[in-house]
């Protein structure tokens, strides 16, 4: 659990997060949940959490997601989302991370983020966007690339060591190493609904 841990570091690195930051986070998968669990690490005062699966901002409540806000899948339904992820933070948005890496997802995240602010890109899920970059640039809104990790291990083992960071609550299945429930592990791992992570007995 330290590798899917180290990329949310990585990220909360790379874009300064403390304890004055306000943090939207885009995608509640494996790396959105170790990514707000890294942002509180860091002190982040509050942390709001979108995604279209309701199972998925379930999990991150008890997680300790501030707030949750479920959205579609639909381009045209930005605008209304955005008013209501900044209506629930209550504040400026400082750091957006994108978990997810479509194009609804950048966009959103690059329209919720106040002026000055950062959108960091986590999730991979296009090779190519087509963004509303300019009036991200004209409200100085800065893009940031973060790419798996580096040199994040000790800080994660650290974290983990101290309890400041428990990563126990995202391994949501056990199997043991027998053909059946290998195959089972593999089915369950593919099938998404609730699983998060799951794991081998050896």
């Amino acid at each position: 659990m330290c590798e899917p841990l180290s990329v949310g570091v990585h990220g909360c690195l790379r874009a300064s997060i403390g304890a004055e930051t306000n943090i939207l986070i885009v995608g509640a998968g494996p790396i959105g949940l170790v990514t707000m669990l890294s942002a509180h690490a860091f002190g982040a005062p509050s942390i709001i959490i979108v995604d279209v699966d309701e199972q998925r901002l379930s999990m991150a409540k008890k997680l300790g997601a501030d707030d949750t806000v479920l959205v579609s899948t639909k381009a045209e339904d930005i605008e209304e989302e955005v008013t209501r992820i900044q209506n629930s933070m209550g504040g400026k948005i400082n750091v957006t991370f994108d978990c997810a890496g479509f194009e609804k997802t950048m966009s959103t995240a690059l329209k919720a983020t106040c002026p000055g602010g950062k959108v960091c890109l986590i999730g991979m899920g296009h090779n190519e966007m087509t963004l509303p970059l300019t009036p991200a640039a004209a409200r100085e809104v800065d893009v940031v690339g973060v790419f798996y990790y580096k040199n994040t291990w000790p800080l994660c083992l650290e974290f983990l060591r101290t309890g400041k960071v428990d990563v126990k609550p995202l391994i949501t299945h056990r199997f043991g190493f027998l053909q059946k429930e290998v195959e089972e592990a593999f089915e369950t791992s593919a099938g998404g609904g609730n699983a998060v992570k799951v794991m081998f007995n050896l």
